[in-house]
């Protein structure tokens, strides 16, 4: 076998939610040169990717074909033979009805190394998603799984209709809601009641899920009532039944939401995963960036003299970061801080100081600069000389309060925000399309940028469309209602924490 041939990862991605991707799947997307990928493969998997692999969008519809499935084989074949490293993403499971199958015999022809990664297919995760159990002791210890994109009513079926109408408990049709009526027909002309329970779930296991609940009789005229199409699974049987008792993606609180995050792409992480556990969708878009300062001189030289110091003031973890990344960049010693007090601006400021083994004398109650100032103002004495690390373009409140305690301080840039790289056109098309429900700023900066990137210019409420402004606290809410954002829902506690408090409250009152 040639050596220099590259490996094709045939990679089942699961049924939409990115989290159902197995891990050794999500190695091979962040391990490829090459991502050749379907509809159906979460879009949020790409954002795993390393920044310089080439991502090939190869989907295929009901009414088109990006490329047709002759010609993905080929060009799978062809990155393969420059050397490089192939991640095949295929929404479910590559070998049920994924075509996963040809795709490993081409590559096998023409002596291409493969391996199939499985995936969790869309006929056992999307009921689950739905609250539907495939099989239970009670109803059915059977489970069948057929396509439903052939037509039941052709000449020769390779789908044996006698035996698959009564022959398993539940039957489960992927891709056939084209052929729905004639599946119907079929089920019930070969001996299945029409009165058997059917659910057609749209989108599984996604925030715009659907489902749609009848029986073999009147599903059809249902579906068309409620204009219901592809991507969606039929599932036939009386396990249906246990939805009304078992549904729970659709009872979480944040179901149905997709929540654009501006966050840089270094901390937007924390916010997603509380967004995915409460049922949103999280949409990122970095409106800005951490980076390092344009000269380390002058936070090196408060480094070379902390003895001086009696107070350090973290007001972020970017400035925690920051400041012993260079420290230990600088060979420093964290025995330097002894006998400085610190203070961290939130608790999650204080919990990386204190994974750190690094005591936090002082927690604010509250985020604000007169708070701030009102708990030290017994600590600080005249001429006592305190340190602020922190970005370049923060608010001069807390120095200049400070200063008038007595204080000398000294404000150091440990970090540099800047804007950052989101995909604008992609953003503005999903707001003008109502696809954004609620829009997140976690500060000032993300605000500016985010009018900035996506070119509101003299109207910025018309660029929001549906989407409803939610801001961590009054001084982001400020800035956005200065450049002409209206804001429908401000945290009381200016964390992350209580940014989502304040979503959750602002949805569970009239239960909208």
């Amino acid at each position: 076998m040639n050596n220099n041939k590259g490996t094709v990862y045939l990679i089942g991605a699961g049924p939409g939610d990115p989290g159902l991707i197995t891990v050794k799947g999500l190695e091979c997307i962040k391990e490829a040169d090459v991502i050749v990928y379907d509809r159906l493969a979460g879009p949020r998997l790409l954002e795993q990717r390393r920044p310089d692999a080439e991502c090939i969008f190869v989907g295929k519809q009901p009414d088109r074909h990006t490329l047709t499935q002759d010609e993905i084989n080929k060009l799978l074949v062809e990155k393969a033979l420059r050397g490089l490293t192939v991640a095949r993403l295929k929404g479910g499971d590559p070998f049920v009805f994924g075509r996963g199958g040809e795709e490993a015999e081409e590559l096998a022809r023409h002596g291409i190394p493969f391996e199939i990664i499985p995936g969790i297919t869309s006929a056992i995760a999307v009921p689950a998603y739905a609250g539907i159990p495939v099989t239970h002791r009670d109803f059915t210890s059977s489970l069948a799984i057929i396509t439903g994109n052939e037509d039941p009513l052709k000449q020769t079926s390779n789908i044996n209709w006698s035996q698959i109408a009564t022959g398993a408990g539940t039957l489960i049709f992927l891709m056939g809601m084209s052929n729905l009526p004639a599946i119907a027909q079929k089920l019930i002309e070969h001996g299945r009641s029409p009165q058997t329970p059917v659910a057609l779930i749209r989108w599984g296991t996604r925030p715009e899920q659907k489902t749609l609940v009848g029986n073999l009789h009147n599903i059809t005229v249902l579906a068309v009532e409620k204009n219901f199409k592809n991507p969606s699974i039929i599932i036939v049987g009386e396990v249906v039944k246990l939805r009304e008792r078992l549904r729970w993606f659709e009872n979480k609180p944040l179901f149905g939401k997709r929540i654009l995050v501006t966050r840089s792409r270094e901390q937007a992480s924390a916010l997603s995963r509380s967004i995915e556990r409460l049922g949103g969708e999280p949409v990122e878009f970095p409106t800005i960036s951490i980076t390092e300062p344009a000269d380390y001189a002058p936070l090196d030289r408060t480094i070379g003299n902390l003895p001086l110091y009696k107070w350090i003031i973290f007001t972020s973890i970017n400035g925690v970061r920051a400041f012993f990344n260079r420290m230990r960049y600088l060979n420093g010693d964290i025995r330097d801080l002894k006998g400085i007090k610190l203070c961290a601006i939130g608790p999650q400021t204080a919990k990386t100081l204190q994974a750190m083994a690094l005591q936090v004398d002082y927690i604010p109650a509250e985020y604000r600069a007169e708070a701030i100032v009102a708990g030290l103002r017994d600590s600080i004495k005249a001429g006592d000389r305190v340190l602020l690390p922190r970005a370049d373009i923060a608010r001069q409140l807390l120095p200049e309060a400070l200063s008038e305690l007595g204080a000398v301080v000294d404000e150091v840039t440990a970090y540099r925000t800047i804007a950052g790289s989101g995909n604008a056109p992609v953003i503005r098309e999903m707001l003008a399309g109502g696809e954004i429900d609620i829009i997140t700023f976690t500060s000032s900066s993300t605000v500016r940028n985010f009018v900035n990137l996506l070119g509101a210019g003299g109207d910025p409420k018309g660029l929001l469309g549906q989407a409803r402004v939610a801001c961590i606290g009054p001084i982001t809410a400020r800035t956005a209602g200065e450049l002409g954002l209206p804001v429908d829902i401000t945290a009381q506690e200016y964390t992350i924490a209580g940014l989502l408090k304040a979503i959750l409250d602002y949805y569970r009152p009239a239960d909208r």
